[in-house]
């Protein structure tokens, strides 16, 4: 079945609803986050004190956080550096490459990760491809860069026949 790619292992309102003590519990050691729209609204170039303070918190539990985007490393870049925040540019989700090289630049292996991402084209089926914990937030920003506008017409189908085949347990 094709849709269980698309299916996320969790969904939440936004990050903050992810608290380094439940991964920890659940043997959590790496995050592999998106940038647009799942950290800050994709216009947005820098850090909200409040992404910097859950960044923080998860990395003093001992949790490590990488950010995986397909925008480019000017943006990319720009958002992480200030942040001492490894990142992956370009990454070209939901191909498998991007997510292996975070799992081998944190050395964790594919159990103690979760990707955590707005698209489910692109960070929850990449994920999945993978074999990792997929964890799908609500989108920061209701507007989104051209390709995006075009992901979420598809995804809003997917999601239809996630809901037809009684797969979603939550309400939008």
């Amino acid at each position: 079945m094709v849709y269980k790619y698309f299916l996320p292992d969790e969904y939440v309102k936004d990050i903050f609803h992810i608290q380094p003590e439940a991964l920890k519990d659940k043997g959590i050691k790496g995050i592999i986050t998106d940038l647009d729209n799942t950290l800050v609204a994709w216009d947005r170039p820098d850090a909200t004190p409040e992404i910097i303070e859950w960044i923080q918190s998860m990395q003093d539990a001992g949790i490590q956080v990488t950010i995986v985007s397909n925008n480019n490393e000017m943006r990319v870049k720009a958002f992480c550096e200030p942040l001492g925040i490894p990142f992956i540019n370009d990454a070209r989700k939901p191909m498998r490459t991007s997510f292996q090289k975070a799992l081998t630049s944190m050395n964790v292996k594919k159990e103690e990760v979760v990707v955590i991402g707005d698209q489910l084209l692109t960070d929850i089926l990449g994920g999945n491809r993978k074999g990792l914990h997929t964890i799908l937030v609500v989108p920061v920003a209701s507007s989104d860069a051209a390709i995006t506008k075009f992901n979420r017409k598809i995804e809003r189908k997917i999601m239809a026949g996630l809901k037809r085949r009684g797969l979603i347990k939550w309400e939008e």
